[in-house]
């Protein structure tokens, strides 16, 4: 079955071109359904087909030379939402000439950019960035907000709760995704009057297709025993880098660690299969692909430091959503919510 074309801002991300391209090949070399739009710098985006003939007959150059920088403001890249490659990528999704779109490139005008074009869905009052990440358990944990919006109320969270486990029921498979909001603790006296209120709203709906259990601090997002983790913007950016900071100090240490003496080096040979297996998955391109939930349409966001493999697993995103219809699905959900509950998206803390 042929899925509907993916818009590819080739020009985003710290390497630009060589990389986006090598990334849409290597997903075209998994999965053959896929085809492209890929927006840029014509000329350099048909030298870097040349070397992938398998992605040259299944894609569409759009071409632009125009490229939102890396540190431009939201507001400034607004301003050329129409002559930007990733202005015309997300464009494309809104005219229908793309099922979504991807870029590497600045984060927040992505999300400007999108939001503007886009809209968010019926029921939702922002859209939120959700990402997945590594755990102990059988599956990765998605969580969200992680700076789309620095605040969020009640509604907002209960909102992010509902997209957050639509999204985790397509990667994981569960009717049911456990859901817990970030907190400083987990007894029901601790967080915020929003969180709290939130919880309570989580815990009294009926017909929400996800099982909510209260608070998890930070120290356990990864321990398996959550499937999204709901939050603000500017907590979630904050628990998402330390992280990301953590995970590059163990490997760094332990980097160190084997190179600091000949018997330690020896170790190194005998426990690197093991090393290897952390590497592994501490690896974020293989967990690379963040996504937007709640607009009317599928935007994925890859890390700018991104390699093909990461770009690869961003598309691979992106497909997914498209073939199980994300957006219908949070639809829906909102739709069974409201039935069920009256004015079920809560109310203004």
């Amino acid at each position: 079955m042929s899925l509907p074309r993916i818009a590819i801002d080739a020009m985003g991300g710290d390497e630009g071109v060589r990389v986006m391209i090598s990334g849409a090949a290597e997903a075209r070399r998994r999965h053959d359904k896929f085809k492209f739009l890929l927006v840029g710098d014509e000329e350099r985006i048909k030298r870097g087909l040349d070397s992938h003939p398998n992605l040259r007959a299944a894609a569409e150059i759009l071409h632009c030379d125009d490229v939102v920088g890396g540190d431009e403001k939201p507001t400034q890249a607004l301003r050329r939402a129409k002559t930007t490659s990733m202005g015309l990528a997300i464009n494309a999704v809104k005219t229908g000439d793309a099922g979504a779109a991807l870029s590497a490139g600045n984060t927040g005008a992505l999300m400007a950019m999108a939001k503007l074009a886009l809209r968010t869905m019926p029921g939702i009052d922002r859209p939120a960035l959700a990402a997945l990440m590594p755990t102990l358990g059988d599956n990765d944990v998605i969580m969200l907000d992680l700076g789309a919006n620095t605040e969020a109320d009640a509604r907002n969270l209960v909102q992010y709760a509902i997209m957050g486990a639509a999204y985790s029921r397509i990667l994981t498979g569960l009717e049911q995704p456990r859901v817990r909001l970030l907190n400083i603790g987990t007894e029901e006296s601790k967080g915020t009057d929003r969180l709290r209120d939130a919880a309570a709203q989580l815990q009294a709906a009926t017909g929400l297709a996800l099982s909510f259990d209260g608070f998890v601090e930070s120290d356990k997002i990864n321990r398996g025993e959550v499937d999204v983790v709901v939050t603000d913007g500017f907590s979630g950016n904050i628990a998402l880098k330390a992280i990301e900071g953590t995970a590059r100090f163990v490997t760094d240490l332990l980097r160190r660690a084997f190179t600091s003496s000949i018997r330690s080096k020896v170790g190194f040979l005998v426990s690197r299969p093991a090393t290897e297996l952390l590497r592994h998955h501490l690896d974020p391109n293989n967990h690379n692909g963040a996504v937007f939930l709640g607009l009317n349409g599928v935007i994925v966001k890859s890390h700018g430091s991104a390699n093909e493999k990461g770009v690869a697993n961003a598309v691979a995103v992106a497909a997914r959503l498209l073939e199980e219809k994300l957006t219908e699905r949070i639809t829906a959900d909102l739709a069974e919510l409201h039935a069920r509950n009256g004015n079920g998206h809560g109310a203004k803390a």
